[in-house]
């Protein structure tokens, strides 16, 4: 579906007519296109110590522009600022300030990204130190507050480092280049933890999921066929996986992406194995699992029924269960396997109606937490995306009112595209995220209301 607002408002008499009034001024954002480059301007990286001097060195090796000093009135393309040496609250105020200096010579679109320390490691929590936590924990506030007063399509985002990872760790530049990239347009105010030095990058920037075969679930439109897409995009092999009701719609998307089509109803309980039967059959292996598939049965509870309920609990997270049971106990699903749920901001913030919905989202994200440890004894990894207010066929219904409401909502001022939680997807899917497992990354513009 067409935002047509942001069209009027992003250029010529439309632009004038919105400032005048003082209406919301969206723009177009930047999306990913094969061959553009990865970020359109200088890239400033801010920050002492010899993390930020690997980082820019290495951001040099990929052609960018970089600068360790801001020139000024120079319009910026990103700012990075590397601030893992945190001792204290008090050292946040030179590279930040500094920072600050440059933050109105960022180019439409624009990309800010902290490089930080996550404030406590689970694994080792006698080795906290309150001071050090409460620094780290402070990029947690200033981040998310700055994406908020970002204008113009400009992202500010975050990477946290664990004590087994650093600045030039591979999935640490993993997340910076799809931070930096188009394929993060509607991600904002957001975090991803870099537990491990696990990963690799691709060979190939534009083919990184070259040779692997993927597993898309719910893919006959919708959310479910842009995943398929770029999948295929990035040089998977796709399976795509949904109803038998929805054949007519599977076959067209498999054509589309030269793959093959399973139909399955994916709540019974051999689906785990029918899937991983087929993928290696047709394919000859299994690396990726999607699972997008789910419903919706709204009510407010007052309302609600046990068969609203139930298919909504069977098929958004015990579904998922079920074939992840299936998938880690397979002698096919070894090598760096990689799975990523589609989970909903509705599981965070809760949504009026949805309380089946809510439940069974925020299951996913509990689910993705404890089975990272699971997977990860087999070098494979785990995440989920939770959009938020997506453009697509079923938000088109929602009253025109509501609708604008909810577009609206965010820092971003517009609703994302399925695309946009396909990049996240085909992102955590990749190598290059290896070392990042049991999160959860919005895409929703950084919705202003919730958790």
């Amino acid at each position: 579906m067409t935002d047509k607002y942001t069209q009027f408002v992003s250029q010529g008499p439309g632009r004038d007519i919105a400032r005048k009034l003082g209406l919301p001024q969206p723009v177009v954002l930047r999306r990913h296109q094969p061959g553009q480059p990865l970020v359109s301007g200088p890239v400033l990286v801010q920050g002492g110590g010899s993390g930020a001097d690997a980082l820019a060195s290495t951001l040099l090796s990929w052609n960018l522009d970089v600068r360790r000093h801001a020139v000024p009135k120079e319009k910026l393309g990103a700012i990075i600022l590397v601030l893992d040496e945190l001792g204290r609250p008090e050292d946040l105020e030179k590279p930040v300030l500094t920072a600050a200096t440059s933050l109105r010579d960022l180019a439409a679109n624009a990309r800010v990204i902290t490089v930080s320390r996550a404030a406590a490691d689970a694994a080792n929590p006698d080795s906290a130190d309150p001071a050090a936590a409460a620094a780290r924990q402070g990029v947690d506030g200033l981040l998310r507050s700055l994406a908020k007063e970002l204008r113009a399509g400009a992202t500010a985002n975050g990477i946290l480092l664990s004590d087994g990872a650093g600045t030039t760790s591979p999935s640490t530049l993993g997340a910076l280049r799809f931070f930096l990239s188009g394929r993060s347009a509607f991600v904002d105010g957001q975090f991803l933890t870099v537990s491990s030095a696990e990963g690799q990058l691709p060979a190939d920037a534009e083919k990184p999921l070259a040779g692997k075969v993927a597993v898309v679930t719910g893919a006959a439109r919708g959310i479910g066929a842009a995943i398929a897409r770029t999948l295929y995009r990035d040089g998977a092999t796709v399976v795509v996986v949904d109803i038998p009701a929805a054949g007519d719609h599977l076959a067209a998307v498999a054509n589309e992406v030269h793959g093959t089509a399973l139909q399955l109803d994916i709540s019974r309980e051999d689906a785990g194995q029918r899937i991983i039967d087929h993928a290696v059959e047709r394919h000859g292996r299994l690396d990726i699992v999607i699972h997008n598939a789910g419903i919706t049965r709204d009510k407010l509870l007052a309302n609600m029924d046990q068969g609203r309920w139930n298919s909504v609990i069977a098929v958004n997270i015990a579904a998922q269960l079920r074939i992840n049971e299936a998938l880690l106990a397979s002698e096919h699903f070894r090598s760096s396997p990689r799975i990523v749920s589609v989970a909903s901001t509705s599981g965070i913030a809760g949504n009026r109606g949805q309380t089946n919905y809510a439940a069974s989202k925020g299951g996913v994200m509990g689910m993705v937490r404890a089975t990272a440890p699971l997977i990860g004894t087999h070098g494979g990894s785990i995440n989920a995306v939770a959009p938020g207010f997506i453009e697509t066929e079923m938000t088109a219904k929602i009253p025109f009112a509501t609708r604008e409401i909810a577009r609206r909502l965010n820092s971003l001022q517009q609703g994302g595209r399925p695309g946009d939680v396909a990049e996240a997807i085909a992102f955590l899917a990749s190598d290059a995220a290896g070392g990042i497992s049991g999160e959860v990354l919005r895409v929703c513009g950084q919705n202003l209301v919730g958790a």
